[in-house]
């Protein structure tokens, strides 16, 4: 019966217990941001998506709407942009005079879209194709080249000059805001 009973310490001792404490579960690592699908880099916006289109068309596949809604979204954030140029770019398939007009009626196309359904005025944008005259790959991976990208040809930059002391504190001389192409 004593064994069942709870025990009730009268006095100060105590049970000596061996071994140690397990190390305690580290907190695990945040997760990594997913990268941003749409981001303004010097004097691009970077899509690291590409816009989807037809085959062998201009007409936008409805999949890259919110791609282009995203664009639209980042254009807006950043009212330093003040003019961007819309480029198309093609693979090497086919005839150089049929993918240089395909690849501007592309560009045109999004640069339509971005200014009727994004609603981004259209004097701050234009398009231009480029055919295959500007390929990022050999053109034995054509895909890759097959692409539209936005290059920023003008923001309002601010150029700052600071002074730094011996501590390292900075002390700004002068701002001042400035124009610049891409």
């Amino acid at each position: 019966m004593a064994g069942c009973a709870p025990r009730i310490w009268s006095d100060d001792s105590g049970m000596a217990i061996l071994g140690t404490a397990p190390e305690p579960e580290a907190a695990p690592a945040p997760e990594p941001e997913p990268q941003k699908r749409v981001e303004v880099r010097d004097n691009k916006i970077v899509i690291n998506e590409k816009v989807q289109f037809e085959f062998d068309s201009a007409k936008i596949k409805e999949e890259s709407h919110d791609l282009l809604n995203e664009v639209a979204k980042v254009i807006k954030e950043n009212p330093q942009i003040k003019k961007l140029l819309v480029e198309g770019h093609a693979s090497a398939e086919g005839s150089d005079a049929h993918n240089l007009n395909l690849s501007d009626r592309r560009a045109k196309a999004v640069m339509k879209y971005l200014a009727d359904k994004g609603g981004i005025d259209k004097k701050m944008l234009t398009a231009k194709g480029f055919g295959e005259t500007r390929p990022l790959v050999t053109p034995g991976e054509d895909q890759r080249n097959r692409r539209v990208e936005f290059t920023i040809t003008e923001q309002v930059v601010t150029e700052t000059k600071v002074e730094v002391d011996d501590q390292g504190n900075e002390k700004v001389l002068e701002q001042n805001k400035v124009k610049a192409g891409g």
